[in-house]
């Protein structure tokens, strides 16, 4: 369970987040709202980007904020970015080497763990593609891939569609319903794609203007008067 508590950030005179509390227990969770709600900045504080002034997220017993930025990715936490992080004279394999620095994987235990992952995702056939030779889909699927080396508690996903083809993402889809059962991980996933949310999260949260106006079963938020008010403009 993922317990967000009472979590305030602020830039300067601006409130991005504004003593947002929320308690997750479902594998897969959204978190949609209009553009600077907050959706991001949340990550963020998960991650340590973001200048924390109050509250806490625990999980299992342990406040993230207690972990300097740097060790959050050792204990398990992992994330992908709305602007994929992709190096262009890096292959593939070699993305998912550099993630390992990180996480504690033995040398002997690499070929297997990159070997899961990437047939996992759907792309071991081009583990050594560099990454300047990749098309939109193929990073994100790579980006994924990342997030989901040395067993991850938690993978925070930052507009994994965006870009992607109809037949693509039905692929998405798939690989994110089997995150947990295959890697054990609780998923956090920001996007706009209101069908992706309600086809693969079970509950979702919805921020506006730094303040957390619903959450509960996904086809109940995306249903709220508030919600669409907000969100859809409607």
């Amino acid at each position: 369970m993922i317990e967000i508590s009472d979590v305030t950030v602020k830039y300067g005179g601006v409130v991005a987040l504004d003593h947002v509390s929320l308690k997750i227990t479902d594998d897969v969770v959204g978190l949609i709202g209009p553009n600077g709600a907050g959706k991001t900045t949340l990550t963020n504080a998960f991650s340590g980007f973001a200048p924390v002034t109050s509250g806490a997220i625990v999980v299992n017993d342990t406040n993230l904020f207690d972990l300097p930025a740097h060790e959050r990715a050792r204990w398990g936490l992992a994330r992908s970015f709305q602007k994929v992080q992709i190096v262009p004279d890096l292959t593939v394999q070699d993305h998912l080497k550099a993630v390992m620095d990180s996480k504690g994987i033995s040398k002997s235990q690499r070929p297997d763990v990159i070997s899961k992952v990437l047939d996992f995702v759907g792309i071991s056939d081009i583990r050594l593609k560099l990454g300047a030779e990749l098309n939109p889909y193929q990073r994100r699927m790579t980006e994924i891939a990342k997030c989901l080396i040395g067993s991850p508690r938690i993978v925070l996903l930052d507009e994994p569609g965006g870009g992607l083809s109809e037949a693509e993402m039905q692929h998405l889809r798939k690989v994110i319903r089997g995150i947990h059962p295959e890697f054990g991980a609780q998923i956090l996933m920001v996007d706009h794609d209101v069908d992706l949310i309600r086809d693969v999260c079970a509950s979702t949260a919805v921020l506006d203007f730094g303040k957390l106006i619903a959450f509960g079963p996904t086809e109940d938020v995306l249903a709220d008067e508030i919600v669409k008010t907000a969100y859809l403009g409607r």
